[in-house]
This record gives C-alpha cells, structure tokens and sequence, in this order.
C-alpha cells in the first residue's frame, strides 16, 4: 500500500489533465495526525525548480500536514510566476483540506521551462481530496510517473510500526539524489529532529549513490512524514534502520527502471583510504560513457574501469591495482588477470569490484549501461 500502509496516512491519484496523454498526473498525500512531524532533502543543484523553494521553506517548520505531487511539468526555472503557481497549488490545497498552507510541501516533475496549466492543477487538487483514501497509495504513485514505466513503492514493516514509500524516477539519476520524486511515510511517534537524521543517514547510502547518467535534477525531493498514530516510539537505531530499507529498496527500483537501461551495474570499491575517496572512485567508474558502452555490449573491458580509477586523487598504487566483472578478477596488481572470456555478462546486473589496496574502507554505487534506447529516449524528450 506504499504511503498508506502505515497509520494515519490517505492518498489519491487523479487525471487532472496536466499530461496530454491523459494518464494520472496528479497525486496528494495528508497526514491525519496526531502528529505532523516532517523531515526533507532536495536536489544540490544550485538551479532549483519553485517546489522545491518552496518545500524547503514548509520544511524549517519541521511540521507537514500534506504533499502535492504533479507529473507532466517540473515548473523549474519558470521565474516568479512559477512561484506564484506553487504557493497557489499549496493554498488551494489548504482550503479543500482545511490546513494551513505553511505546512503544505509541493513536489514536481516533468519538463523544465514551462509554466503548469494551472486551470487544470488547481481544480485537479479539488477532485484529488474528494478521492482520498486509506488504500490510495498506488494510485498515488501512479500519478507521478513521467517516463517511468512502472511505478515505485516499498514498505518496512516493524512490531507495531512501519515504515512506507513511494518514488518516481527514470532518468537525470545522479547526486543530490536522483531526478526523483520520493515521500516516505512512518506512523511511528518522532519528532521532526529524529526523522531529519534519520532520512540523511539513508539518503547517504541509498538515493545519494544512485548515479545513472551523472545528471543533476533541478526537482530532486525526499520527504519523510511522521504521523505518530502507532503511538510507538521505536529506538532512533531502529528507525533509521528501516527508513534506509525502503530508501534501498526505491533507489534499486530506480535504477531498475532507468532510461533505455538493458543493464543494472553494481559497482563496489574495497579496500580504500575512506569512505569518501570509495564514493569518489565508484562514481567515476558510474560515470565512464566508454565502460557503460562495454557493458551494453557484454564486453568485460576492464582498462576502461583502471583509467577512470587513475583521473581521481583517490590514494592507490596503480600496481596494486585490482578489478572483478562478476566474480573474474580480470584485472590483478594492475595487470592482466584471470582470463577475461570467463566472465558471464548475460544477465541483467553486472557487479564491477575495484580494489585500491589502499585501506579498509568501501562503497557501493549503481549505475546502468548505455544504449541507443537512451539517446533516442532523451533526443525526443521534449517534441
């Protein structure tokens, strides 16, 4: 049931007709209480789409009452007016539901630069809280997809708690976060500080190490809601614990469902100085156009993953140096290994493993390979 599987949470997902396709475009999700505490992270992007200026102000509240979601336009570098549509798309909300718009946080997605047909939103928002429901969640997520080709949920169920979530994202998949859409759901009792922590230590290991196509959204959302109906308030451990769960589980159906994607790479770094400089290596590794081509093409090309290594000032000995495609060490003390026709590239994931020997530290990023799909998808995006 994704966002509504804890307490005190509904949800809708209505055709506002904000897609000329006609499909589900709008979604809504309220927290019926008795608590309303909140916690959010955006995209690092320094060009921020109006919701995404406009949550981050709802946030420093620490209290949501409920989330506006549009599919079909990003309303990002839409000016002033653009703006203006985002707090209306909140005042308008408040009204039909009877809150304070100060604790209505907004989210969308699609193409950037152009401005909502707000004749259409706003009257959608009015059709979407007559459809809540306890069991609306799916529909929910249905309505912010864009070129998902499914849709995104995931829940972590606790003794007496839980923990739920919905996500949209295809493309543009790369820190901070993803061109991603997400809202996670908790009917445990905490406060706005604990769910802020909580949401940061998962987005750190979970959507922050997505890195697709290394393109960074002006859109990126995340939003954690507490509505504390369980009346359980778990250890701070525990909760993250399952926050990280789903933000796992959504992060891999992400990179699952990435644009054009015939290939789902799993690319660990071991063995380094720190964590960071694992992070470093594995994205650059993510990142490398000539190694996800080789991937595409089921060609266990392991120079293209040494070279990448060497552009980074991550501390290693090139001559020490070593690098495993599913499970064949192809590559051993910077040199040539096992021999590299014994590595299977047939199935969808493929692990890459790069050990710098440098230390005991280590990171996992996913990316995807490259294909034609991709270009053809992001060629005609927007005509």
């Amino acid at each position: 049931m994704s966002v509504t599987a804890p307490q005190g949470f509904t949800a809708a997902g209505i055709a506002a007709g904000i897609k000329p396709s006609g499909q589900p475009d709008l979604a809504l999700v309220v927290n019926q209480g008795p608590r309303l505490a909140a916690a959010g992270v955006f995209t690092s992007n320094r060009v921020k789409a109006a919701p995404v200026l406009w949550s981050e102000q709802v946030l420093k509240g620490g209290q949501v009452s409920a989330v506006v979601l549009n599919s079909g336009g990003a309303n990002a570098c839409t000016g002033p007016r653009g703006f203006q549509d985002t707090h209306a798309t909140a005042e308008r909300a408040a009204e039909a539901l009877g809150h304070n718009a100060g604790e209505i946080a907004v989210a969308s997605t699609g193409l950037i630069g152009e401005l909502l047909p707000m004749d259409k939103l706003l009257p959608g928002v009015d059709t979407a809280v007559a459809a809540l429901s306890e069991h609306g969640g799916e529909k929910a997520a249905l309505a912010i997809k864009t070129t998902d080709t499914v849709h995104k949920t995931a829940v972590a169920q606790r003794d007496g708690w839980s923990v739920g979530g919905m996500a949209k994202g295809a493309g543009m998949l790369a820190p901070g976060l993803a061109t991603m859409l997400v809202v996670l759901t908790t009917d445990a009792d905490l406060d706005s500080g604990a769910l802020d922590r909580a949401l940061r230590a998962a987005t750190r290991v979970t959507f922050d190490r997505v890195d697709s196509d290394g393109c960074m959204s002006t859109n990126d959302t995340v939003l954690l809601l507490a509505s504390g109906a369980s009346g359980t308030t778990p250890v701070e451990d525990e909760f993250t614990a399952a926050v990280r769960e789903v933000c796992a589980d959504l992060a891999r159906q992400l990179i699952g469902d990435a644009e054009g994607a015939s290939k789902d790479i799993r690319i660990e770094v071991v063995n380094a100085a720190s964590e960071d400089e694992a992070v470093t290596v594995g994205r650059v590794i993510a990142r490398n156009n000539l190694l996800k081509c080789a991937v595409h093409g089921e060609d266990p090309n392991w120079g293209r993953v040494l070279s990448a290594i060497g552009t980074t000032d991550a501390a290693f000995e090139p001559d020490r140096l070593n690098v495993a495609i599913n499970g064949v060490w192809v590559c051993k003390n910077g040199s040539v290994g096992e021999d590299r026709t014994l590595v299977d590239m047939r199935y969808r994931e493929v692990v890459i493993t790069a050990d710098l020997a440098a230390g005991d530290a280590s990171a996992e990023i996913w990316t995807s390979d490259l294909t034609a799909d991709y270009v053809h998808e992001n060629s005609a995006y927007s005509s």
